[in-house]
């Protein structure tokens, strides 16, 4: 790839060329759910951003290890602090384990993602697995003199971090403005400064998860988690950080804080945050009672809805916003949504009926170029969409016999579409999907029909034969007595 990648790094506020600290190897870390409920639309936005940039940066050529951690320990009701574990909290209302709560919502996580085609990522920590490591940091902040004991707990100090760096960098925050329109603490908390933070938390006596440490019987903080597992499988320094915007403060920024007094410096060079999804104009949340799941969407149940939306043209809805962009949900706009993706995947069908005719009419070059182009310049998929709409027209008026192309034109034309619209947007054609299961099954289902009338006739030659070549083509048959099962493995 010739083109340049260009990404807005939240940090400096400005659009900048990528450059990674060891090319052609990319280090990405995000910020994955926390898991005590179901997913919605807002972890769908996320995931198919990253999913974008993860999908593109190997298009460029890069080798990327994709981290995206599984918060299941340490994220509170009311803040990063103080109220109860959500998963905790769970737990009780449903009298489970915290850990079945926790994978439980994970493996309800992972169904979505696959369904909205979001590939998966190289590593994915638990925040669970990795108490030692976040241990280890929080000696390395009381060790550097930035962080306190207070009753067991233990707390980032702020002020003295202040003193010595500067707090809020990523958001723009000035430490003396938030200090001046903050009332005072009352004497009964644990904390020196209202922004101070939990590195360390000690349990009360009815809180369920809870690990040993020097400090006390408790858990880690919620910040703490994605500092000690991207430094562990990214190293000190890494090339990009994602995830929402509402995560930017005071999440990352405590990130940052973390980072810079355990190693005397920030990790991240880039990065990026994906913006909200609303609902007439309010942000989605279960407070306000607006949330949607993903199943609630796939299934068009919910009193929001007017209809079922398949993944894929949920995933188009978000991909003709541009991530940095707040996108607004509507029934509208997600029925434009599903006829614009109709008319791109009927469009990319029907290349297959198109044939070369001579010299070319049209100009595909340059709209290749205008689609790689915008998608290089900080993901802007809608600009890019755009380009491939330019493409459709071109499809229709050759159906048409309006246009004319060359042989390599229409290659070229053929290469655009399977390398944008699936590799890069990810935009498969459930349609075709659909169509080639039921061919499958039907094959499958004939193939086991002609191995059972083989064993009736004792021909167990052929029988064992089906099985095997079935099983070579990952299809598990397992036999009962009237007949038999089979799934893809």
């Amino acid at each position: 790839m010739n083109t340049k990648l260009y990404l807005h790094n939240t940090l400096s506020r400005r659009k900048e060329e990528f450059v990674p600290i060891n090319p052609p190897h990319v280090g990405l870390y995000v910020c994955g759910p926390t898991v005590y409920g179901d997913p919605h639309l807002g972890h769908a936005r996320s995931a198919i951003t990253f999913d974008l940039l993860f999908r593109l940066l190997r298009h460029h050529g890069y080798k990327v290890r994709y981290v995206r951690n599984i918060t299941d320990v340490g994220h509170l009701e009311h803040d990063a602090d103080e109220g109860n574990d959500k998963i905790a909290e769970k737990a009780r209302l449903e009298q489970l384990e915290p850990m079945e709560v926790a994978q439980r919502y994970t493996n309800r996580y992972h169904e979505a993602l696959r369904q909205l085609n979001v590939l998966s990522p190289s590593i994915e920590p638990r925040a669970s697995g990795h108490i030692i490591e976040q241990i280890a940091l929080v000696q390395r902040i009381i060790d550097a003199g930035l962080a306190y004991q207070s009753n067991g707990s233990v707390y980032f100090d702020v002020a003295k971090y202040n003193e010595l760096h500067r707090y809020g960098q990523l958001s723009g925050r000035v430490l003396d403005d938030l200090q001046a329109n903050t009332r005072a603490l009352d004497g009964q908390d644990e904390k020196r400064s209202p922004f101070d933070f939990a590195l360390w938390k000690k349990a009360s006596p009815e809180h369920i998860m809870r690990w040993p440490s020097p400090w006390s019987e408790g858990f880690p903080g919620w910040h703490l988690e994605c500092s000690a597992m991207s430094a562990k499988y990214l190293g000190q320094q890494f090339d990009i950080h994602g995830g929402g915007m509402d995560l930017m403060f005071p999440h990352h920024e405590c990130e940052i804080a973390q980072n810079v007094a355990a190693s005397g410096s920030g990790a991240v060079r880039y990065w990026l945050h994906n913006n909200m999804i609303t609902i007439n104009g309010q942000k989605m949340g279960k407070s306000l009672g607006n949330s949607i799941s993903l199943a609630e969407l796939f299934a068009g149940a919910h009193p929001l809805l007017e209809q079922a939306y398949s993944p894929m043209t949920i995933r188009f809805f978000i991909l003709q916003a541009h991530y940095r962009s707040t996108l607004d949900f509507s029934n509208e706009a997600l029925q434009a949504a599903q006829r614009g993706l109709a008319r791109l995947q009927s469009a990319h069908r029907a290349l297959r009926k198109v044939q070369p005719a001579g010299q070319s009419s049209v100009e595909v070059g340059a709209i290749a170029q205008r689609v790689h182009e915008a998608l290089a310049d900080d993901l802007n998929s809608p600009v890019a969409l755009a380009a491939m709409f330019d493409a459709v027209r071109i499809i229709n008026a050759l159906l048409e016999g309006k246009e004319r192309i060359a042989a390599d034109d229409l290659a070229r034309l053929r290469v655009l579409f399977d390398t944008v619209l699936i590799d890069i947007m990810g935009l498969v054609d459930e349609q075709q999907a659909q169509g080639q299961a039921k061919l499958v099954e039907g094959l499958v289902d004939m193939l086991l029909g002609v191995r059972q009338q083989a064993k009736a006739n004792r021909d167990f030659a052929t029988s064992d034969r089906i099985r095997d070549e079935l099983a070579r083509m990952g299809v598990a048959v397992r036999d009962r007595k009237d007949g038999a099962d089979w799934e893809l493995v």
